[in-house]
């Protein structure tokens, strides 16, 4: 019974932790880095709109919450050598599984917006789709771009 709530509330850390490791990949957000920095902007049209997923990210954060829960339960099963043995196994498919947890839960839907730029250039941009924000092709845009990260905006 200890195990079981121990293996709980270990699970929610864990799926808070990793909620809390997304970043946002929208137009909208920008990091600490790039506030207050002067910024290039292009202006153009969207010539074509095209939605796409962004994975999620893969540190080790979720592999080895994954690992350590998969180990403690592992080393609830049986006894001695086969404590060991499932213990280790454990640990193994939890890394396997909190990888793919931590992958998952952070992937987001995205939108690759085709801009026909004022200087004649085409050029295609990916970022995160936000709430409540729509792109249209024929819209006019503006691109705005700091320490080598770009993003469309209305």
């Amino acid at each position: 019974m200890h195990t079981t709530k121990l293996l709980t509330a270990t699970f929610v850390v864990t799926t808070l932790a990793l909620g809390g490791c997304a970043s946002n990949l929208g137009g909208d957000t920008y990091s600490r880095a790039e506030a207050r920095q002067v910024q290039t902007v292009r202006l153009g049209t969207i010539e074509m709109l095209r939605p796409v997923r962004i994975e999620g990210t893969k540190t080790p954060i979720g592999a080895g919450a994954g690992a350590v829960i998969g180990g403690v339960a592992g080393s609830g099963v049986g006894g001695g050598r086969g404590s060991a043995v499932a213990a280790v196994v454990g640990a193994v498919a939890g890394g396997l599984l909190g990888a793919m947890t931590e992958e998952g839960l952070t992937r987001t839907q995205g939108v690759e917006i085709t801009v026909r730029e004022d200087d004649g250039s085409l050029r295609a941009y990916v970022q995160q789709v936000q709430e409540n924000e729509i792109f249209r092709v024929g819209e006019r845009v503006r691109i705005l771009t700091v320490n080598g990260t770009s993003r469309v905006a209305h």
